[in-house]
């Protein structure tokens, strides 16, 4: 078993990684844990990759990895504006994976993760116990270039202790980018309750053919601040029509289409 005190490295990573606004936001804050907050919006954040080769990692191997959560409220990463996220879901094709994610308080399970590109249509599916969880459609273009670099923050529990660690990487995302579609296929897995708002809200994101990224030696013990003295309430932009955020990436034309987004 890798010590879990270790940092490890993987380059060159097929990535998708994105953000949107939930079908059922109170569900979403419920995952949260106490100490931490979840954003107004309650975004959910969710990673799909694939590591093909043992050579394109220190340690860990060949693997896949889906990891999805909940973006958290004034826990931000190093450039103080990306979220701090809480992972609820880590599903990966790799014991050893699991096993070094697991003792650093990841929720992990077993797994497994595929990307399909054909053509300009990219088509991620995540499966648990051999059984479809997740799918994403998206358009993807090619890299130019644009390099992404930075940091994300990210939390769990472990011995009862909120923790957190701050993993550095980068990118070359390719343009244009668009997420048509996210389904999540089964009611009865918690995941569910993380199901995309329909119409499809999508907040950012990228697809990447080479992400290169670290897991910090170490975590870092998180202490909680006071309680606020009222809770904020979950503010939600118009879901269709010409007021709606730019932000959002599903084009006005499908954000109004009513095609499922999986909620």
């Amino acid at each position: 078993m890798l010590d879990p005190a270790d940092p490890q490295l993987v380059v060159d990573s097929r990535t998708l990684h994105f953000s949107w606004l939930p079908a059922d936001p109170d569900a979403v804050a419920a995952l949260v844990p106490p100490g931490l907050r979840p954003r107004p919006d309650r975004q959910v954040f969710m990673n799909q990759y694939v590591v093909e080769d043992a050579a394109q990692t220190s340690g860990f191997g060949a693997y896949t990895l889906t990891y999805l959560g909940v973006a958290l409220a004034g826990v931000d990463a190093p450039d103080g504006k990306t979220p701090g996220g809480w992972w609820t879901h880590y599903v990966t094709s790799s014991p050893r994976v699991r096993d070094y994610a697991a003792a650093r308080g990841a929720p992990a399970v077993l797994g497994r993760t595929t990307l399909r590109l054909r053509g300009d249509l990219l088509v991620a599916d995540t499966e648990v116990g051999g059984l479809p969880l997740i799918r994403t459609r998206a358009r993807v273009g090619q890299t130019g270039h644009e390099v992404r670099a930075g940091h994300h923050r990210y939390f769990t529990i472990r011995d009862g202790e909120l923790v957190s660690g701050i993993y550095p990487y980068v990118s070359e995302p390719v343009s244009p980018f668009e997420i048509e579609s996210v389904e999540f296929f089964d009611p009865a897995h918690p995941s569910y309750a993380l199901r995309p708002e329909n119409p499809l809200l999508i907040v950012g994101g990228f697809y990447a053919p080479r992400t290169s990224f670290a897991y910090p030696g170490g975590l870092t013990r998180y202490s909680p601040p006071p309680p606020a003295t009222s809770a904020t309430a979950p503010t939600r932009p118009a879901s269709c029509g010409p007021t709606a955020p730019e932000a959002h990436q599903v084009p006005f034309r499908r954000a109004c289409s009513g095609l499922p987004s999986g909620s």
